[in-house]
């Protein structure tokens, strides 16, 4: 691939990813309807077993492609600098086709009607995906989403590894994405069975990923990151220890 063509397909693969972020908060915040690609409602499966086929297979995929061990064996196939566009391309479509072929089910967990209890919560969820962006910034965006690997790559300059760093809400949280996609799987005044298959399997996923994460930094980290695991909170803000 020339240097080009990778700088276009991480760009491309960026918004792609995205696109299935806001596919999966504005199904949430009831902004686009769940299964928008299923023309016919499907009455022959259950929806709770298949959307819980579509949730684990989507956290299989994420969980597998972030192991050290697949991007080793990934990057002989492709260029080294798209490999984390790659992820974030598979992120963005496994995401848009979870939401765009989620069953819905009949019934309501709750559903909350008084005012304040829903503005509240309503605002309890915008924080929670405001923080999980502000946490991409307070790291590095564009690393992260695989801008800078393409950009780096196309100007011909070697990648650069990161530093291990504590700054802003990693001070305190080892890993604020998590809590701010945590917050707003579940901080809405209405929770139907259809969303309730979508919050628990994230949540499932998030602490299956976090144990192999966990392990991945301390094997490339040592000392450092444990050290850094007794000061700051799993997902939850641990203070006094810094």
């Amino acid at each position: 691939m020339s240097k080009f063509l990778i700088l276009f397909y991480g760009v491309a693969a960026y918004f792609i990813g995205v696109a299935g972020l806001l596919c999966i908060i504005a199904a949430l915040a009831g902004f686009i309807p769940y299964g928008f690609f299923l023309s016919d409602p499907v009455v022959a499966i259950n929806p709770i077993v298949w959307n819980l086929v579509l949730v684990s297979l989507w956290g299989f995929i994420h969980t597998v492609m972030a192991r050290p061990g697949f991007k080793t064996i990934f990057t002989r196939v492709i260029p080294a600098s798209a490999e984390r566009s790659t992820y974030v391309l598979v992120a963005g479509v496994t995401s848009i086709g979870l939401i765009g072929f989620w069953l819905n089910a009949t019934g309501m967990v709750w559903d909350i009607e008084a005012t304040l209890a829903v503005y509240s919560l309503w605002a309890i969820f915008i924080f929670g995906w405001a923080f999980l962006l502000a946490a991409t910034f307070a790291i590095n965006h564009f690393d992260l989403f695989g801008l800078r690997q393409v950009f780096l790559n196309f100007k011909n300059q070697p990648l650069p590894p990161l530093r291990f760093v504590k700054r802003a809400m990693y001070k305190y949280i080892r890993h604020p994405i998590q809590t701010g996609v945590l917050i707003g799987v579940w901080a809405t005044p209405s929770m139907s069975m259809t969303q309730i298959g979508l919050s628990i399997g994230f949540t499932v996923y998030i602490f299956i990923g976090l144990w192999f994460e966990e392990r991945d930094l301390i094997k490339e980290h040592g000392e450092a990151y444990l050290s850094y695991r007794r000061s700051a909170g799993k997902l939850f803000p641990k203070f006094g220890a810094n």
